[in-house]
């Protein structure tokens, strides 16, 4: 039961946190997003997580500053603000490839920046790495896909937007029944 409320609570915090960044950045290509709006991004995302990880971590704000720092690095490592972030090519088979690829190194550099504020917390932090890895080259590539579809059924932008929402549900949900095991 405990890890059933985890998973509700974190699943709502960040995909909450994700439709509150709607409000404050644009959805665009790589080159329309830039550092700062990666951070506010991330941001969005990392506070409502915070706040569910207040009762699980000692320093929860560390987990904010650690998002911060990954989404920055995304974004200036050229990477980008994968999150926010809608692919340019509208091939489907690219679609999913790139989305893949692109989700496995946020997934990674996420992962690897959230270590920094939990490896003393519990020693399966680093399998954190491994399931960011995997639940943001799942929704990304799964979003990056109903967003392409949607797009070509609709041609309205507000498609690839729907796509990113189901990219942020999948990692919402994902991250949160494998953090259910590690946030105990």
């Amino acid at each position: 039961m405990h890890s059933e409320k985890f998973t509700l609570q974190w699943a709502i915090a960040t995909f909450g946190g994700f439709l509150i960044s709607l409000l404050l950045i644009e959805i665009g290509e790589k080159s329309d997003l830039n550092v700062f709006q990666g951070a506010v991004g991330g941001l969005s995302i990392a506070l409502p997580q915070a706040f569910v990880l207040r009762g699980r971590l000692k320093n929860p704000w560390l987990w904010v500053w650690t998002s911060l720092a990954g989404w920055i690095f995304l974004t200036t490592a050229g990477i980008g603000a994968v999150g926010w972030m809608v692919l340019s090519t509208q091939v489907l088979i690219l679609r999913v490839v790139y989305g893949v690829i692109l989700g496995t190194l946020a997934g990674l550099s996420m992962g690897l920046a959230h270590w920094f504020a939990i490896q003393q917390h519990n020693p399966l932090a680093l399998q954190w790495v491994s399931i960011s890895a995997v639940s943001w080259a799942l929704g990304v590539g799964i979003g990056s896909t109903v967003g392409c579809l949607l797009y070509h059924l609709t041609q309205l932008f507000l498609g690839e937007v729907v796509g990113l929402a189901v990219t942020w549900f999948v990692v919402a949900v994902f991250t949160g029944v494998y953090g259910g095991k590690i946030f105990r």
